[in-house]
């Protein structure tokens, strides 16, 4: 009862009070058709343009907590008749307490209206609406507007001045999701699943639902994003009218790239199996303040030390330091400050590089070495070799128990232990850092800079409070023949390790790449066995075991430089897609052959849609054949300048991009970033 007389008053009682101060409307509207002329029989489409004053809103279909949909009333000629309207994607805009749903602004509202097939070519009609609309700041104002559309009955050709418009319009609505959606619902939460792999993979920065239903949700609630093994999941909270149902949930889901880009897919989900989901901590960028993303890194770093890819390389540091326990202790805080210093420099390092790239304009962030084959290829290797240390295969200097095993350690290996550690946590991200990581990355270089001071803080922090606590050794066991079987036990997690970075360069640089990989464990391995069985022959035969190790370890690294700009190979279609090159599409535009070109990014979600929703249609690979177009895939999974310069060309500072360069045509057309069936086939001429 409290919600209800609150939604009264606001939308009622407290009209009167801004209708004396200002009576000036606050919503223009206008009619705009997308066909110069409409076809007997045909259809043409009309958007309902609403200019919103500024701070001021309109709603959605669903108002959400307090409000009222927009809606027409047409007044047609006779025959003619109109389809339900067509609503753009909404936006969340919180007033007090309650969460609406509705545009800022100016939005485009588009409708189908149907001709009739007597309508008499040359003749003049006025299509007649009325347009009602409940436009709100923290007060509410019911307006209405009296449209008319004069509109001249002929071939039903585009009128181009508007072509634009409506293009942009149609990117602003929801398209049909090319993934399988289900839902779960329980007391607490009611869970949206996603079964898109490629999604785990991109990572969107955000994700909303909008129900259609009023009242399915809490809609000021906050939605968390959680990732499973195969997919997405978008947690809510159910709302009070909810209850366990057998029909479809239905709504929209907005997902927003890391490149800013946006896409919303429409929802039609029955109940379903949705699978356990890693959720991060809920706090967006928004909330963060410095101080509280600086102890958000602080944390994170510290769990990240917990994380499977990091355990191995601390385990080995523990090992090291095991064997100082009750004697060695200055040794050991000294290797616990080293190591701390290695793990710190690593993480500024690592922060000041991101934060130059990003001011050069380049979209990187935690983890973007990881994007480039040669890197990935580099740290498997690391970890390969690693592994065969730890197997016994090589030692570097005389290593026998206890003391021997840490002989090997001190200063300066501590220190490097500590960059090893910070690179092979990379690809690594512990909760609570995404936040501060978020934050950090929309601020300047100081405040960044800070971030990721603290969280490589928290990350040094088991082995620094050895540093300032050397009496902590005593905790640890003694050492004994235990080490050297720990030691070796370790080996496995980096064997394990290795073959992980293995299937992370075939999604980057194919079945090639792999091979390339294998070829430089098996070099590795045997410069790594050449070197051992040669410590114990005389000076020359030590000299030519190493030199012969360091020739296969300078071959491997040659042949790992093959790995540099490779990428996977396109998914297979039947439109016959070949790799772009600014030479192919100038031999292929000498000879007079249409091309099509898909800029895309496996990280990237509005391609993913595009690609699966559209582009993978029957009636899209069917006129493709037929025109005999040329698919070019412009692949920006991994950095490739030519095709960032094809993206700066067109006015693009990401993708997707899609242009078609029809037969002696001087320009490509320039397709909406929002793919649809009607426009890719309208572009192609069929």
């Amino acid at each position: 009862m409290n919600r209800f007389l609150a939604a009264t008053l606001l939308l009622l009682g407290l009209t009167s009070p801004l209708l004396a101060q200002d009576a000036a409307p606050k919503v223009t509207a206008r009619l705009v058709a997308e066909q110069a002329t409409a076809k007997p029989g045909g259809t043409i489409t009309v958007a309902l343009e609403q200019k919103i004053a500024p701070g001021w809103h309109t709603y959605w279909i669903n108002p959400g907590d307090v409000g009222q949909p927009t809606s027409i009333e047409w007044a047609l000629p006779p025959g003619w008749s109109a389809d339900a309207l067509q609503w753009a994607t909404p936006q969340r805009l919180p007033v007090g307490p309650f969460m609406d749903y509705g545009y800022e602004g100016k939005v485009w509202l588009l409708a189908n209206l149907a001709v009739p097939d007597d309508a008499r070519v040359g003749d003049t009609l006025d299509l007649k609406a009325t347009a009602h609309f409940l436009v709100c700041e923290k007060i509410c104002i019911p307006e209405d507007a009296s449209l008319t559309l004069p509109v001249k009955i002929g071939d039903g050709a585009a009128d181009e001045a508007v072509a634009k418009d409506f293009a942009a319009a149609r990117a602003l609505m929801p398209v049909a999701s090319p993934w399988k959606i289900t839902t779960a619902l329980n007391p607490a939460a009611l869970d949206i699943y996603v079964a898109a792999p490629a999604l785990v993979a991109a990572h969107p920065a955000d994700v909303q639902f909008f129900p259609i239903q009023p009242k399915t949700i809490k809609n000021p609630a906050p939605q968390s994003i959680g990732y499973a093994a195969d997919g997405l999941v978008l947690r809510l909270t159910p709302g009070p009218e909810l209850a366990f149902r057998s029909d479809l949930l239905t709504g929209v889901l907005v997902m927003k790239s890391t490149d800013g880009s946006v896409q919303a897919i429409s929802v039609n989900a029955a109940p379903g199996a949705v699978p356990a989901a890693d959720f991060p901590t809920p706090a967006s960028t928004g909330d963060v303040t410095l101080l509280l993303a600086v102890a958000l890194a602080f944390l994170g770093g510290l769990i990240l030390n917990a994380m499977p890819c990091v355990l191995p390389i601390l385990a080995m540091k523990a090992l090291a330091l095991a064997a100082h326990a009750g004697k060695h202790s200055k040794e050991a805080a000294a290797e616990g400050f080293a190591y701390s210093a290695g793990a710190v420099a690593s993480f500024l390092i690592f922060g000041l590089v991101i934060v130059a790239l990003r001011q050069t304009g380049q979209a990187v962030g935690w983890g973007f070495q990881m994007q480039e084959p040669i890197a990935v290829a580099g740290f498997a290797l690391l970890t390969f070799a690693v592994g065969l240390n730890l197997s016994g295969v090589f030692e570097f200097g005389s290593v026998t128990m206890g003391d021997g095993l840490a002989s090997r350690s001190g200063v300066v290996g501590a220190f490097f232990t500590g960059v090893l550690a910070v690179a092979v946590a990379a690809p690594c991200t512990a909760p609570f850092m995404a936040a501060a990581l978020g934050f950090a990355l929309s601020q300047n270089a100081a405040s960044a800079l800070l971030i990721f001071l603290s969280l490589g803080l928290g990350f040094a922090l088991p082995f620094l409070i050895l540093g300032l606590w050397p009496r902590a050794l005593s905790f640890l066991p003694r050492p004994g023949p235990w080490m050297l079987r720990l030691k070796q036990f370790l080996a496995f997690p980096m064997y394990g390790a290795a073959v992980w970075l293995a299937w992370v360069l075939e999604q980057e640089a194919g079945a090639n790449g792999v091979a390339i990989l294998l070829g430089a464990f098996l070099l590795v391995a045997f410069a790594a066995w050449l070197w051992s069985v040669t410590r114990d022959l005389a000076a020359r035969g030590r000299t030519i075991g190493t030199i012969a190790a360091l020739a296969l370890l300078i071959g491997t690294a040659y042949g790992l430089t093959t790995l540099s700009g490779a990428t996977a190979p396109p998914p297979a279609t039947s439109l016959g897609s070949e790799k772009f090159t600014p030479e192919k599409l100038a031999s292929l535009r000498a000879a007079g052959t249409p091309v099509f070109i898909d800029a895309t990014a496996a990280w990237c979600i509005t391609c993913l849609v595009n690609e699966q929703a559209v582009l993978s249609r029957s009636s899209i690979k069917s006129a493709f054949s037929e025109k005999k177009v040329t698919y070019l895939v412009a692949d920006w999974t991994n950095a490739d300048p030519a095709i960032t310069k094809l993206l700066e060309e067109n006015g693009r500072s990401g993708v997707p991009l899609y242009l078609y360069y029809a037969p002696g045509a001087q320009k490509a057309v320039l397709l909406p970033q929002i793919l649809t069936e009607a426009g890719v086939l309208s572009v192609l001429g069929t």
